[in-house]
């Protein structure tokens, strides 16, 4: 891409092996904030990707399909000493699952001394992640940093919670996550990571506890019940569902923080984002993968009007 990035996102990339009901596993791409990522750019924004990838085929892989995507790649750094990492994902009566392989990854070496401060101050919002934060301290360093150069240059960020347990426990978790919360202006939790995050169970007092801490929007991902949208001025929407023929949920709260960050920068006010997003999110879900699936402002705009 030759334009500036208007919106960079910051973490770790993994290639996905998705179990199809043949057995068969597909090769894809996943990694939230990447999903979030490719997801803009189908949107119509111009993204850029912060990361450390190894210099290994799920590399190369990466590096082609962003710039296949149209996501700029400026800032990815290459390591011969550290791989890309990888995920499976099954499926069964419950849902998806997934397997991650991602000890030493090249993202985890992520570190404060990488990050791009005079790209952050180009851009206009900064999309991270729990996941950003929880793959080791450096990359928990690097994010906070990012988020300092952001907003000290009146950049807004954006943060989506992405909770995985397996990475860090409960209340190492919380204790970062709402830390970096503090200091984001769009807070993008699900309501499953959420619960477990606060200890709250309703919706309400869950978007009340994120705007406390901070954000002036809360985007309160709900799956099967929609969105929340919740802002500082007292603005409380509930956004219902689309029904489509869901095969496999993988990214979908991803899709929603592209398809938002997008229209967002598009000057979309915040519910016709929300409503947006929630769309593009129930598409995403249509195909297997994490980014196949991602659909393009034409679908999107064919499920709201249809």
């Amino acid at each position: 891409m030759s334009a500036t990035p208007e919106l960079l996102c910051l973490g770790e990339p993994m290639l996905e092996l998705n179990r199809q009901e043949s057995g068969l596993y597909l090769e894809g791409h996943g990694g939230d904030t990447s999903n979030a990522a490719i997801c803009a750019a189908r949107q119509g924004a111009r993204v850029g990707y912060l990361t450390a990838i190894g210099t290994d085929r799920p590399g190369d892989s990466f590096m082609a399909l962003w710039q296949a995507e149209g996501v700029d790649t400026t800032h990815v750094l290459r390591r011969a000493a550290a791989p890309t990492a990888l995920y499976l994902v099954t499926h069964d009566a419950r849902g998806h699952e997934f397997t991650f392989y991602r000890s030493g990854s090249a993202a985890s070496t992520y570190a404060p001394a990488d990050v791009p401060d005079a790209a952050i101050r180009a851009a206009r919002i900064l999309h991270v992640s729990g996941i950003s934060q929880a793959i080791s301290t450096s990359a928990c360093d690097a994010v906070f940093h990012a988020i300092g150069v952001a907003k000290a240059a009146g950049v807004r960020v954006s943060y989506d919670t992405n909770l995985r347990l397996r990475l860090w426990p409960r209340a190492r978790a919380a204790a970062v996550i709402h830390a970096a919360m503090a200091s984001v202006d769009i807070a993008l939790p699900s309501l499953d990571d959420a619960r477990v995050l606060t200890g709250l169970a309703a919706p309400e007092a869950i978007a009340e506890f994120y705007l406390r801490l901070g954000p002036p929007l809360v985007a309160l991902k709900m799956g099967s019940a929609g969105v929340l949208l919740a802002q500082a001025d007292g603005t409380r929407l509930v956004i219902p569902p689309h029904q489509v023929d869901a095969v496999d949920a993988t990214g979908a709260g991803d899709a929603f923080a592209g398809a938002f960050l997008a229209r967002t920068l598009a000057g979309d006010a915040p519910d016709a984002a929300a409503r947006y997003a929630n769309a593009c999110a129930a598409l995403s879900t249509t195909g297997y993968g994490a980014v196949a699936p991602l659909p393009r402002p034409e679908a999107v705009r064919a499920l709201m009007t249809g």
